[in-house]
């Protein structure tokens, strides 16, 4: 607990003066201020973050983050729980969408083993397992306190490595049957939604299925105790709700974003699962929302409101609901174009063109 308070502690606000000289930049080039919209916001963002005006970004990596849920064992997810270990191997082969639009990127896919289960091997996999898989959160708490910390300090540690070997561009990813339950339960949890606004389809369920899922989770708010009408935003609480509802591939997530703002490294936060961690994370750090930038509107129910939780606005919406940190990885190419707007586009002055 500890190596928590310490890594929470060591976040800091961004470059305000960093970002100020960014801007500066931004209204010298050669167009309208403001003109660029987005593109500049993620320019001064990053400039914030990594208190460079031009950061190279060029290393990047997705972070998928692999673990199982007790709570399969309602019969929530059109899938069966083994098809978690499989999608790793999956990930591992590079054959899933998110290695394709990573390669797209020029991004690499680090796959970790933080809470499967089963036994699984690999020359590429990362394994830092916590334990096989969550127990079933409508019965008990899914985690204890210290297996969840356990899992944020891992993902720390996944980040530490990385940044060691010239990493400073991150994404979030996930791979978990059963996980967009466990988020639902964070959500509501953590801002007061009832089961029924924060549930969504998951990998496709029907209508019979959605409404025994939206039980679920209400029963696994109640059999924990956890305080579903919301307004409770202590950094304790946000820990209490992670390891009671939440899965160990949110918790690493948890410690991924931590980590990248410790480092003062830009993640860019995938869609309803990520989010969750990115929402848990800012109630343990509030500045690390600084550091993330949110890539897409999943189609997944809630998602809306967990983005205006963090006061994040996403910069796609792509009707997507995939996961594994699709859409983040699109994200990777925006903030590569706008690093290059800020590199290679012709001031005013060095153009000769004149000012409005």
């Amino acid at each position: 607990m500890n190596r928590l308070e310490a890594l929470l502690q060591a976040i800091e606000p961004l470059h305000a003066e960093i970002v100020g000289q960014a801007n500066d930049h931004l209204n010298q080039l050669t167009k309208p201020q403001g003109s660029l919209g987005k593109l500049e916001d993620i320019a001064r963002q990053v400039a914030g973050i990594t208190g460079e005006v031009m950061p190279d970004l060029s290393k990047k990596a997705v972070i998928v983050m692999a673990g199982d849920h007790g709570v399969c064992e309602e019969g929530i997810s059109a899938f069966p729980a083994e098809v978690t270990p499989q999608m790793v191997l999956n990930f591992l082969s590079g054959g899933a969408a998110v290695n394709v639009l990573a390669r797209h990127a020029g991004a690499d896919v680090v796959c970790v083993d933080i809470g499967v289960n089963a036994d699984l091997e690999h020359p590429n996999l990362v394994s830092c397992k916590v334990r096989k898989g969550t127990r079933n959160m409508a019965r008990e708490a899914a985690l204890s306190l210290d297996e969840t910390v356990d899992a944020i300090l891992a993902g720390v540690r996944i980040v530490d490595d990385l940044v060691e070997k010239g990493y400073r561009l991150f994404a979030t990813g996930e791979m978990g049957i059963g996980n967009t339950t466990a988020s639902a339960a964070i959500l509501c949890a953590l801002t007061g939604l009832e089961a029924g606004q924060a549930v969504g389809r998951g990998t496709g369920i029907d209508d019979a299925t959605w409404l025994h899922k939206q039980s679920v989770v209400t029963k696994a708010l109640n059999v924990n105790g956890l305080r579903a009408e919301g307004g409770e935003t202590s950094a304790a609480y946000g820990l209490e709700v992670l390891s009671k509802v939440g899965g160990l591939e949110i918790a690493g997530l948890v410690g991924v974003i931590l980590g990248a703002a410790k480092h003062r490294c830009p993640v860019v936060v995938d869609g309803f699962i990520s989010s969750t961690a990115a929402l848990v994370a800012s109630r343990l750090a509030p500045l690390s929302a600084s550091y993330m930038l949110a890539s897409h509107l999943s189609q997944e129910q809630g998602h809306a409101k967990l983005l205006e939780s963090l006061g994040l606005k996403a910069m796609l919406q792509m009707d997507m609901r995939l996961g594994e940190g699709t859409g983040a990885v699109l994200v990777f190419n925006l903030i590569d174009a706008a690093g290059k707007i800020m590199r290679e586009m012709a001031t005013f002055d060095s153009a000769g063109v004149s000012r409005g």
